[in-house]
């Protein structure tokens, strides 16, 4: 029978939380068999024939001490799943646990997401241990990464002297099930209760404000505990720091910081090489890359490589792919699915589709991202039948799509013009798959739409959004109009978006086109002059080209190219002529105004 304070709190919040038919006590009656019948111990001799076994063998009587130990090495070992097997054998031979045994079966529980914290929770009542303050700090941390953070919050209030430990696992748990505010307000709440931070609480504060790109927030962090030295410095702290500041959109002090880390892991560096990647300057991304080969004794891993891969894709630089493929095959890199995803995506998007789907078939194992990525890249190369064949497929193999699959999906109905499919697929999300369309799928919607000349149907589907729609959705419905030559409402649209964009030099262009097409030439001029009165400042274009394995960037009003201005130009010429030949001629009326315009 429960008795004690510990008790009472212990089923105060079960009560409250579960069912009326699972109260604390049943779960202490049933604790001798969970541990063996939640499958964990299914194959008893395997585990005998391993070291833990060997050293049970040289203990006639083994103590807590040695258990505690194996249940150490085997979550070290990534073994976790073993330890609950060895627990049991440590209660039917008659072993005490210790306060100590338990914060080592949450984390197990934790690694292995078995989902019995609960379980676990109720033999540290049983035992007295519950309000150990070592045992409380690992059951928050514990609930909070199994996702239940109602139950982390509980035992949180439950606990009358909270440290540092005890707030960076509740202010943790808050970040990892995307409640990146409740976090930032958590930390506000641990300083004013006079609990000092440590590193480990910086760098977990620096991951919620990258989440809600707060970059004051974190120049505030950064400068109290850092700048005045308040907490050591080392690379956990410093690629925290990183990645805040690349997710802020602020990568030169992201830099900055790399540059003053003494010295420098394999996180550090790829925290630096994805900030470059997500703020899209992927040619710095590749030189970051570079430096860390040849300039560092630090080897890049798979999560370099995803980071780096990424920057290809977004310059189209094949080669560089491809030469990073193979890095990644000289090194011995298992090609598993983030590593594989990454390398389908590339080649698509590089324009190397069979290179892509050389990656799917060989990748062992299959979740719904390389599914995904190669549904989108088929799609994006045109193959439509092809793309929603794969689809099929995936949902005939299991395999539950999510919301980035159907804006691949979306995608391919709109680039082979299957309106009636596409709407199927849309109306579904949420009917069948209880996925709520987002922007990105009514934007492709409104593309198929506007694609087959569905113009005043897109329109309606825009009007009916549940949420405001974005500038780019409008966008869509422009370009459709132009493409059917619906001047009258294209010229709305275009209105529209100035007035949602007044900053932005593409929309002036955009209704400057649409006026130059239908020969409204002063209607045109006066949006030139609306442009400049405005002081609007235009958005110079940026191009990349992959030639010999070396990647050239070319920028709009770059006056480095102008002693190559002849050349261009000439090549330029050529190729007019023999579109010419060919029937081809560009339609140049309104082109002029847009890149005088841009």
């Amino acid at each position: 029978m429960l008795v004690g304070a510990s008790s009472r709190r212990f089923r105060s919040l079960y009560e409250s939380a579960l069912s009326p038919r699972s109260r604390i006590i049943n779960h202490v009656k049933k604790i001798p068999c969970l541990f063996i019948s939640n499958g964990v111990a299914q194959d008893a001799v395997s585990l005998g024939k391993n070291q833990p076994s060997l050293i049970l063998e040289g203990n006639e009587t083994p103590n807590i001490v040695v258990y505690n130990s194996i249940l150490r090495g085997l979550i070290i070992g990534s073994r976790p799943e073993s330890s609950f097997f060895y627990f049991s054998k440590m209660r039917r031979q008659g072993v005490t646990p210790d306060k100590h045994t338990y914060p080592l079966l949450l984390k197990a529980s934790s690694k292995i997401k078995s989902g019995n914290q609960t379980q676990i929770h109720a033999q540290t009542v049983k035992f007295g241990f519950d309000s150990d303050p070592f045992v409380e700090n690992a059951l928050v941390s514990a609930y909070g990464n199994g996702g239940e953070l109602d139950f982390a919050f509980r035992v949180f209030y439950e606990i009358t002297e909270r440290d540092s430990i005890t707030w960076t696992a509740i202010i943790d748990g808050c970040v990892k099930n995307g409640r990146a505010l409740d976090s930032l307000k958590l930390f506000l709440g641990m300083r004013s209760s006079g609990v000092e931070p440590d590193g480990v609480t910086i760098a977990v504060v620096l991951s919620a404000i990258a989440t809600v790109a707060d970059v004051s927030f974190g120049k505030c962090v950064h400068g109290l505990y850092l700048a005045r030295g308040k907490v050591n410095w080392d690379v956990y702290l410093g690629s925290a720091l990183i990645d805040m500041y690349a997710k802020c959109g602020l990568c030169d002090d992201a830099r900055k910081v790399f540059d003053e880390i003494p010295h420098r892991n394999v996180v550090c560096w790829s925290a630096l090489i994805e900030g470059y990647v997500q703020s899209s300057r992927s040619k710095e991304a590749l030189s970051v890359f570079q430096n860390m080969l040849f300039k560092s004794e630090v080897k890049p891993n798979e999560a370099t490589l995803v980071s780096v891969l990424g920057a290809c894709s977004q310059m189209g630089a094949l080669e560089q792919g491809r030469l990073l493929h193979a890095y990644a095959v000289e090194s011995n890199l298992e090609l598993n699915m983030s590593l594989g995803t990454s390398l389908i995506d590339m080649y698509a998007k590089c324009g190397s589709i069979s290179e892509s789907f050389m990656i799917f078939k060989a990748l062992p194992r299959k979740d719904v991202y390389p599914w995904t990525a190669m549904i989108t890249g088929l799609a994006m190369h045109g193959h439509g039948k092809r793309s929603l064949d794969l689809f099929s497929t995936m949902l005939s193999s299991g395999v539950q799509p999510n919301a980035v699959t159907f804006t691949g999906v979306l995608c391919a109905c709109s680039h082979g013009g299957l309106v009636d499919q596409g709407r199927s697929y849309f109306y579904s999300m949420s009917s069948v798959y209880g996925i709520e369309p987002k922007m990105e799928h009514y934007g492709c919607m409104v593309d198929l739409l506007g694609r087959s000349g569905r113009l005043e149907e897109a329109l309606s589907l825009i009007e009916g959004m549940p949420i405001e729609p974005e500038p780019g959705i409008w966008g869509a419905l422009f370009g459709a109009c132009m493409i059917h030559k619906d001047f009258e409402l294209g010229e709305r649209i275009g209105k529209h978006l100035i007035k949602l964009q007044p900053r932005r030099s593409g929309r002036y262009a955009l209704l400057a086109n649409l006026y130059s097409m239908s020969q409204k030439w002063e209607e045109a001029a006066s949006m030139r002059k609306l442009m400049k009165g405005k002081g609007v400042e235009k958005t110079p274009g940026c191009s990349w080209i992959e030639v010999n394995s070396i990647v050239h960037e070319f920028n709009a009003f770059d006056l480095s190219i102008n002693a190559h201005l002849k050349d261009i130009y000439l090549v330029l010429n050529r190729l007019n002529s023999q579109l010419k030949v060919l029937n081809c001629e560009l339609d140049t009326c309104h082109l002029l105004i847009s890149l005088d315009m841009q």
